[in-house]
């Protein structure tokens, strides 16, 4: 079975639309590659963290900051498809 992406962001800090956002890129990115992509409201202020599956990928609190979509890529892809090349954003 394909894995599946989680985004579980902070709703009260209004980053609904920044993880819309990213799981827009990660879908159009991975359609053959993921069965689909979660956006999971969080209970925690100030979270912002991407798994896949069980996996924690990035974690904002722990990074500091938020993840550009670029490095999000790559970061799923070497989950996912170690061998897919995202084109620009390798470079």
């Amino acid at each position: 079975m394909k894995p599946t992406v989680s985004i579980e962001y902070c709703p009260k800090c209004g980053w609904m639309l920044r993880a819309a956002y990213m799981a827009q890129e990660l879908l159009i990115t991975f359609t053959d590659d993921v069965h689909g992509v979660l956006l999971q409201p969080s209970e925690i202020s100030g979270s912002y963290i991407v798994r896949i599956n069980e996996q924690e990928i990035f974690n904002r609190k722990v990074a500091g900051r938020f993840p550009e979509v670029k490095e999000l890529k790559r970061l799923v892809r070497d989950v996912v498809n170690p061998g897919k090349s995202l084109g620009h954003s390798d470079r």
